[in-house]
């Protein structure tokens, strides 16, 4: 199986461009985010047409995610329980669904980003990404010999290296202790950063911002992961970030992540 995982900031601008590079690479399960478009305006057919199977939450605002996959799409959830609401009585944005895939936990995951640390939505965040590990953590506790790849932007740098110039960050969110707190809750319930040992060091990003030519001048963030199961874990043979997806005209500004499992 290749599984791969990709923040495409706006599907209906780049099903075309997405479409091609997953049969390109014959991927065969992609969680999608920050698709920005409601369910009826998802560009459905272009998948269907290469043999993929979509499921999808979108409400048409800045937010979105899906799953695509051409070896089976079962048991779709979106949304998780206890997935709390920016505000309160609101609807929980659409950030996340899962689906099951030849036997694997899918899930397509899109982390508020906090914008500021003095700002509702870093305590958003920070809420959401508790909420998320209580459900996740429970989940490999019932099944230890699950499946589950938690795939997405996660808007988090886990690691100094993670960021072209720690310096900058300084005072900003996603190296905040509180949110690297958070992230390290998943790999305490179990789950493994499992690309990182094929991709390892600095300069190994997955962001680069449009603005001050981040992408020209290799300044990045390394934010966007698949988390697994240890026993999907151990299928992993090999993982790479795909750099020449996001140097492409009309990309996305950040670059796909792929996973190789035996």
């Amino acid at each position: 199986m290749r599984l791969a995982s990709w923040n495409v900031n706006s599907i209906r601008a780049r099903s075309e461009q997405v479409v091609a590079w997953m049969t390109r690479h014959a991927i065969d399960v992609i969680a999608l985010q920050e698709t920005k478009c409601r369910n009826d305006e998802f560009p459905l057919m272009s998948f269907l047409a290469e043999g993929y199977d979509v499921a999808m939450a979108g409400d048409g605002g800045y937010n979105g995610v899906a799953i695509a996959s051409r070896i089976g799409l079962d048991d779709v959830h979106i949304g998780f329980d206890g997935q709390p609401s920016l505000r309160p009585g609101e609807a929980p944005e659409p950030r996340a669904i899962s689906a099951t895939c030849s036997g694997v936990r899918v899930w397509s995951l899109y982390v508020p980003n906090g914008r500021r640390v003095d700002d509702p939505h870093y305590r958003y965040k920070l809420a959401w990404l508790d909420a998320l590990a209580n459900v996740t953590r429970l989940e490999l506790g019932h099944d230890p010999a699950a499946q589950i790849a938690l795939a997405g932007d996660w808007n988090v740098a886990p690691r100094d290296e993670d960021v072209w110039d720690r310096d900058f960050f300084i005072d900003r969110t996603h190296l905040t202790p509180p949110e690297r707190a958070a992230f390290a809750e998943f790999g305490r319930a179990g789950y493994v950063d499992s690309a990182r040992p094929f991709t390892p060091g600095p300069d190994t990003y997955t962001f680069w911002d449009y603005t001050a030519g981040r992408f020209a001048k290799n300044q990045g963030m390394r934010i966007d992961f698949t988390l697994c199961s240890p026993a999907l874990d151990d299928r992993v043979h090999d993982a790479f970030i795909d750099r020449t997806a996001r140097g492409a005209d009309g990309a996305s500004d950040h670059a796909p992540l792929v996973l190789d499992l035996s």
